[in-house]
């Protein structure tokens, strides 16, 4: 089935930025700063950063000089993320480095300088075992550790349609899908992240983050859209007569206002 060209991914982070942004658990920050040390800059690590909208929303809601390093395994998405001036709640200034690396092969000594251990929108991309050894790692370091915007698998539309569940349902499927050898957790990265955090001793505070897309976003749902239904019809081919319909209707709620979905996520602080 053809959903419609989807957007590069670059342009795709662009495009949901802002509504990761509302979507964050800006209480666990308020946890953060009690965790972080009271004089000197702070060093932030930020794994799997894509183009910096963790460091863009984080940085300002931290106070005093700040130095992040990013980590990304693509070279592009991190030449956007350094270009862009950020600054400290207080107007301190914000410096940046970035590392092109495999977040699965950091050990506790990548991490010893950090104060903090970032990330945002990247769990569901690990299989167990990876999820295992990034916990490892975290919690050998011994810092407190902010995991934002991890999909949870929970979708709802507004309207409902008789076949949301459907497609819903394929498409977790797909996020736990088989690549290259590698058996990704998908919705069920979230909870898989925090039972390793407690098999180490570290604690754990969760909140949701939901993406809440309505009118003003329509653009952004649309797309949403084309991509959720793209890899349910992937997962399961039998689904793509039925969704070339489902989506015209759905695309057209969309671009009226009529349209509502909430896209469920969690945000995790461990440390």
């Amino acid at each position: 089935m053809s959903t419609g060209v989807l957007l590069p991914f670059a342009a795709w982070l662009g495009l949901r930025e802002a509504a990761d942004a509302a979507a964050r658990a800006a209480d666990l920050v308020d946890a953060v700063r009690d965790r972080l040390p009271a004089a000197g800059p702070l060093t932030i690590h930020d794994l799997g950063s894509g183009t910096g909208s963790m460091l863009r929303w984080l940085a300002p809601r931290l106070p005093g000089p700040q130095h992040w390093v990013l980590y990304d395994r693509d070279p592009e998405l991190l030449a956007h993320a350094a270009v862009d001036a950020v600054r400290a709640a207080d107007g301190a200034p914000v410096t940046v480095a970035t590392r092109r690396a495999d977040l699965t092969r950091l050990t506790a000594a990548d991490l010893a300088v950090a104060d903090l251990v970032t990330a945002s929108a990247l769990l569901d991309m690990f299989t167990a075992d990876e999820v295992e050894r990034v916990v490892a790692t975290c919690a050998g370091a011994g810092r407190p550790t902010l995991f934002m915007i991890s999909v949870t698998g929970g979708v709802r539309l507004t309207p409902a349609d008789p076949w949301d569940a459907e497609f819903a349902a394929a498409f977790n499927d797909h996020q736990r899908r088989a690549v290259d050898g590698r058996r990704l957790l998908g919705p069920d990265a979230v909870d898989a992240t925090a039972a390793a955090f407690a098999r180490h001793g570290v604690p754990v505070q969760a909140r949701p983050s939901p993406w809440l897309l309505g009118p003003e976003q329509a653009e952004l749902t649309a797309e949403w859209l084309r991509g959720w239904l793209g890899a349910a019809c992937e997962q399961r081919p039998d689904l793509a007569v039925r969704a070339a319909g489902y989506v015209r209707r759905r695309l057209a709620e969309a671009a009226a206002g009529r349209l509502a979905v909430v896209v469920e996520h969690r945000d995790l602080l461990a440390g």
